[in-house]
């Protein structure tokens, strides 16, 4: 009897365990942006986003200040539009600020970095639902591969 009560507590304390993982790691994958959980929507047309995914960090000098909501193709023009989900504590962007799309190390992962702009009296800061107009698109390294061979192979 002591043995069939001892198996059933180990059990418990197992499924608690696991259950307690799962949890946490549910609650770090979900803790990119601090603060209260409001958030505003900025938006981007890009040239090439490159390997850019939803839920990329977006950043302002190392500090994540957003993350990447929604990336459709506009029925215009065929660009791609990310939409940006910036946390409202920070919301005095200039509408200078200027978006590039930037990898995390040579081969790492591709997230958003916002360069604030000038901040000046003539210059509106950007509103909810507002286009960032300066982008710059990813730079693909398989592109930049065949550039180079295609210029070594030309100068025979």
């Amino acid at each position: 009897m002591t043995s069939k009560k001892l198996e059933l507590m180990v059990g418990f304390f197992v499924t608690l365990g696991i259950a307690a993982l799962l949890a946490l790691s549910l609650k770090v994958a979900d803790s990119g942006i601090s603060g209260n959980g409001e958030t505003y929507q900025l938006y981007a047309k890009f040239d090439n986003i490159g390997g850019l995914k939803v839920r990329s960090p977006i950043k302002v000098g190392g500090v994540v200040v957003g993350r990447v909501s929604n990336i459709a193709l506009d029925s215009e023009d065929f660009t791609p539009v990310v939409t940006m989900d910036i946390n409202a504590q920070y919301k005095d962007f200039s509408e200078a600020t200027s978006v590039s799309i930037l990898t995390a190390g040579l081969l790492g992962e591709q997230y958003l970095g916002l360069e604030p702009g000038f901040v000046d009296e003539s210059l509106e800061t950007l509103q909810p639902g507002d286009f960032i107009e300066d982008t710059k698109p990813a730079l693909v390294l398989e592109e930049l591969i065949g550039q180079f061979l295609f210029s070594q192979g030309s100068g025979e």
